[in-house]
């Protein structure tokens, strides 16, 4: 059986248990083996440039250091994916290139659902990067870190509250939750609001199965 890793690069197990809960749907008879794993020793949560950066050697180490067929980098800034497909001999994905590609495919114009401010910044760049400028709708803040997201219900609630934003005022068709802990929560906010919404890692996860399924052994 191939083996597809998904790797949290932050230090927290209740947000790897949260990615592995929302991967769960993507378990099906002939599908790669996904496994979830945590990092320890990094910060607790990745919610600035500081944060990202501090985890990339970290993540390179582990990946090196663990056998996959592919590897997901389970953090929305994507930490590491540019040195670690240069020295990964297998497709490595990161969750936020996976999920903007995603959601370019479902709507004329994304919305990305931030947990901070100061996150923004970073994925306009990573969105400039791709090529996908004029279809970012907004890039709105819940103005929570990553560690207050494990509460379910205020989560949700604010999600909904920013996604209807998003909807209504920026004209988004399609959201993206812009942090790898809020895939269980995506049923509930596609009911609310009657929009696509992508998990990013799930997204990241049926790309990496994609290219195992179609013979491509490395992304360039």
């Amino acid at each position: 059986m191939t083996r597809i890793l998904v790797v949290n690069p932050n230090s927290t197990a209740a947000v790897t248990d949260s990615m592995n809960a929302a991967l769960e749907i993507l378990r099906t008879p002939g599908a790669p083996e996904i496994v979830c794993r945590t990092l320890t020793g990094t910060p607790a949560g990745i919610e600035t440039q500081e944060d990202v950066e501090s985890v990339v050697m970290p993540t390179l180490r582990y990946l090196r250091e663990n056998s996959a067929d592919a590897y997901v980098i389970g953090c929305f800034s994507d930490p590491g994916l540019a040195v670690c497909r240069e020295a990964i001999k297998a497709p490595v994905l990161g969750i936020a290139e996976s999920g903007y590609l995603t959601a370019a495919g479902l709507a004329e114009k994304f919305g990305v659902v931030s947990i901070k401010k100061g996150s923004i910044a970073r994925h306009l760049r990573q969105i400039r990067m791709l090529g996908l400028e004029g279809k970012l709708a907004a890039d709105r803040a819940l103005d929570m870190g990553v560690l207050e997201l494990a509460d379910r219900k205020r989560s949700i609630a604010r999600i909904i509250e920013v996604g209807t934003e998003l909807r209504d005022r920026d004209g988004a068709g399609v959201l993206i939750l812009g942090c790898a802990s809020m895939g269980t929560y995506r049923a509930e906010i596609e009911k609310a609001l009657g929009l696509p919404v992508v998990d990013p890692t799930q997204a990241a996860v049926m790309r990496a199965e994609g290219l195992l399924r179609l013979g491509y052994a490395k992304i360039a």
